[in-house]
């Protein structure tokens, strides 16, 4: 039986391969060779003509690809009051690679002033009939990516402090969404699912946090964030250990963060990396509150290989025997975009697979 609210059967992560003449207004605006509206009016014909092309495969729930964006996460963070852009030393490391040095760190205060994505979302849902989805960073995004370094001691002695004005932001944000009219918005969660990866635990030690209370601490920023909405406002979270030109972060079972995804935090579903290995098996979905939804990431967006329906229909299959088929959906693993580079694979093969995941979730569902 299909859905008739989100998260649907057929769903996806959000964000898209940047087109072309996207690109290429992009790089004129970096150089100064065209203005900031003449920008947005190439943003917005090409918002527009993906949107359309996502209605077109089948998919209900509608983005605008983070057109607009060139991080998934730090053109969100560095909107509100008290952060900044700045240059770190190196790149977030990936696996065989670097990203570009760009950062958000707090240097005062942080506090709600509005914030530009809201009307990102506002053409979004004055362009299509379906469902407009939304898609921002979880709390998490401003601490768990390189820590306590870029956050002003001035501004914040405490890092209780920090949290709670995090908390009291996130709240603000989101309700701010709500009143603009969202009711599908998506918490991009990695620095949970890194809490999968030993690595990643080591080097959370060496700089001086313990892990597992800092997985309570982002459960709860969650909490905090969605304690303002509106009844029929639906929050779910994407779970990533790292999305960067086809590369990642990190590798790790659920298992050590299953009580506090599903037990601590209360969105409305969860959308699981499973596309491969790196992610373990679908064991931790016995845990799955019976009032929740678990998206199966079973798509690689990593390369551009279409899967079979077979093989996934085959770990559907899997899946079941640890949570019922009526509380499972399909996406992608990831978005194919979660930086303005775009992973390794090209745009038909991106529609390829997304048309692959409303056909099989047909089948499958009904």
């Amino acid at each position: 039986m299909q859905r008739s609210q989100p998260p649907y059967r057929a769903d996806h992560v959000g964000s898209l391969l940047r087109t072309a003449p996207l690109r290429a207004a992009r790089a004129q605006r970096e150089k100064g060779e065209i203005t900031a509206a003449a920008l947005a009016a190439v943003e917005d014909r090409e918002i527009t003509a993906i949107m359309a092309k996502q209605a077109e495969i089948g998919l209900r729930a509608i983005t605008d690809g983070e057109f607009r964006r060139s991080w998934w996460h730090l053109d969100f963070l560095a909107g509100f009051a008290g952060t900044e852009w700045y240059e770190m030393d190196q790149g977030i490391g990936f696996k065989g690679v670097r990203t570009r040095t760009r950062g958000v760190r707090v240097t005062g205060k942080l506090g709600w002033a509005g914030h530009p994505m809201i009307e990102h979302f506002k053409f979004v849902r004055a362009h299509t009939d379906r469902t407009a989805k939304m898609t921002i960073p979880s709390p998490s995004a401003l601490y768990g990516r390189t820590g306590r370094g870029p956050i002003s001691r001035t501004a914040y002695p405490s890092l209780d402090e920090f949290f709670a004005d995090l908390g009291a932001v996130y709240r603000q944000a989101v309700r701010a969404f709500a009143d603009a009219g969202c009711r599908y918005l998506q918490l991009d969660e990695v620095f949970i699912a890194m809490l999968c990866d030993d690595a990643y635990r080591h080097a959370v030690k060496e700089r001086g946090d313990d892990p597992d209370r800092l997985g309570a601490i982002y459960g709860d920023l969650i909490n905090q964030a969605m304690s303002d909405i509106p009844a029929d406002m639906t929050i779910t979270m994407h779970l990533c250990r790292g999305n960067y030109k086809s590369t990642y972060m990190g590798a790790g079972a659920y298992d050590p963060v299953a009580a506090v995804l599903f037990d601590r935090i209360k969105v409305h579903g969860y959308f699981m990396e499973y596309d491969s290995d790196r992610a373990g098996g679908f064991e931790p979905l016995r845990h799955l509150p019976k009032d929740r939804v678990a998206v199966l990431g079973l798509v690689t967006t990593k390369t551009g290989t279409l899967e079979s329906k077979d093989d996934i229909k085959r770990r559907i299959d899997e899946a079941t025997r640890y949570v019922d088929l009526d509380r499972l959906c399909l996406s992608p693993q990831c978005g194919f975009a979660s930086t303005e580079e775009g992973n390794l694979l090209a745009e038909e093969e991106q529609w390829a697979k997304l048309r692959r995941i409303v056909e099989i979730a047909d089948e499958v569902w009904g």
